[in-house]
């Protein structure tokens, strides 16, 4: 892989990789900043300022942006998750120069404008309100505020109504002051330039953007869980849901890969680290139990790479005449077997051709080659994204036992049901 990385003087994080398939590049400018770095009274903060920078600058007004990008057949948008908010640009490599101007631009020069400020307000609660009426969501929230007692990692990123009711433009502007700057940012590139001469244009552009002299450390760690926790949550959406969740370790522990190949032998894609969700295995332990025995609809898995230890989270649509204890019991059933008893050979092997295909089809367009490179500096380096088939390969049976015991023991299980209050239990 023809790479380049480097970090500017103010501290800015550069990965450029070239690759000449199509006359396109994808521009991604990456913050050490989401709901990691937020506390009770600013929950939501980062999100609500990643929907601020697209109301623009003095030189990039909001329409000005939009048209500019469209007028060369490029598309632009933006993500907040737990450890980071992204921007970027895919659009012709020989127009590459813009997406840099800019995100330079929104680095220093984002304007909240009160007015604007007030506007967005109303659509981000609407943004939660209609959250609140996906169950899966708020079965999502209380499973996680119950699993982590102490660690940011437990509110949801939208952040709770309360907070967005009652933030206001100070609170925003200096949220945006304190996080917004090249010493805590990563810009990652892919496609059709040269790396010199795109490492020369982002000098240009964001060398003269001062560093911030001290950038806020996140230093909760949560307890040890010494027991099971449970939650019950009750709506009207007409089906029940369950949800369970195994605190695991962070994207750079040791026992990541492991997981992610014990996750693919119980639920398919849906569990790998790379590419997840985008393979159905139909043969995998979890969909034979409760699945093809017809007491779920489906059932999926997410083991996500984060900065800090996380959970890893198996979810399932309980069919009528079914409960969610039914499920349940079925699923844990099989956690038991896997935890006592070795996987196949057969398994092991079909898991990792599962992971390469995975892993093959999220590095296929120029947009997800970038983003990769940008979200692995953001929990560890690109090495992490670069070796990641080659540490799959040297997973054993042995050490899917291991992480399997380690991680899915009854103490470090949190139990979510959600009940339909249309239906009898």
């Amino acid at each position: 892989m023809n790479l380049l990385k480097t970090t500017l003087e103010n501290g800015l994080t550069v990965v450029l990789r070239e690759t000449h398939s199509a006359p396109v590049a994808s521009v991604w400018i990456w913050y050490r900043v989401g709901s990691r770095n937020e506390h009770l009274g600013i929950t939501g903060i980062s999100h609500w300022v990643e929907h601020m920078m697209f109301k623009g600058t003095e030189r990039w007004p909001r329409q000005k942006l939009d048209q500019a990008i469209a007028r060369e057949g490029g598309y632009l948008n933006a993500m907040t998750w737990y450890d980071f908010t992204a921007y970027f640009e895919t659009l012709p490599s020989a127009k590459a120069y813009m997406a840099l101007d800019i995100e330079s631009d929104r680095m220093a020069n984002a304007l909240f404008d009160p007015d604007e400020v007030a506007a967005e307000r109303t659509v981000i609660i609407s943004e939660r309100q209609g959250n609140e009426n996906d169950p899966t969501f708020l079965l999502d929230e209380e499973l996680s505020a119950a699993a982590f007692r102490v660690h940011p990692y437990g509110h949801d990123t939208i952040g709770h109504l309360c907070d967005l009711q009652t933030m206001t433009r100070e609170d925003l502007y200096t949220h945006y002051h304190t996080y917004y700057a090249p010493n805590n940012a990563i810009l990652a590139a892919a496609g059709d330039f040269n790396a010199g001469e795109m490492l020369r244009m982002i000098e240009r552009t964001f060398g003269k953007i001062a560093p911030r002299d001290t950038l806020p450390q996140v230093t909760a760690q949560e307890p040890l869980q010494k027991g099971e926790r449970r939650v019950t949550i009750e709506g009207d959406a007409g089906t029940d849901y369950l949800a369970l969740a195994f605190h695991t370790p962070e994207a750079t522990h040791p026992d990541i890969h492991a997981l992610t190949i014990l996750s693919t032998v119980l639920a398919g894609g849906s569990g790998s680290l790379v590419g997840r969700g985008s393979l159905t295995n139909y043969t995998s332990r979890l969909y034979r139990a409760v699945v093809q025995s017809e007491i779920a609809a489906d059932v999926s898995a997410s083991l996500i790479p984060s900065v800090d230890p996380n959970l890893y989270r198996i979810s399932a649509t309980v069919l009528p005449e079914h409960s969610p204890a039914e499920v349940e019991n079925a699923i844990r059933a099989e956690i038991n077997t896997i935890r006592t008893t070795p996987i196949t050979a057969e398994e092991l092997a079909k898991a990792k051709r599962q992971a390469r295909a995975l892993f093959a089809f999220s590095s296929e367009s120029i947009t997800n080659q970038a983003f990769w490179l940008g979200y692995s500096e953001i929990f560890a380096d690109t090495s992490w994204f670069l070796r990641y088939l080659e540490k799959l390969e040297t997973v054993t049976i042995e050490d899917v036992l291991r992480v399997a015991d380690t991680y899915l023991r009854p103490q470090n299980i949190t139990v979510g049901h959600y009940l339909s209050n249309q239906g009898e239990h």
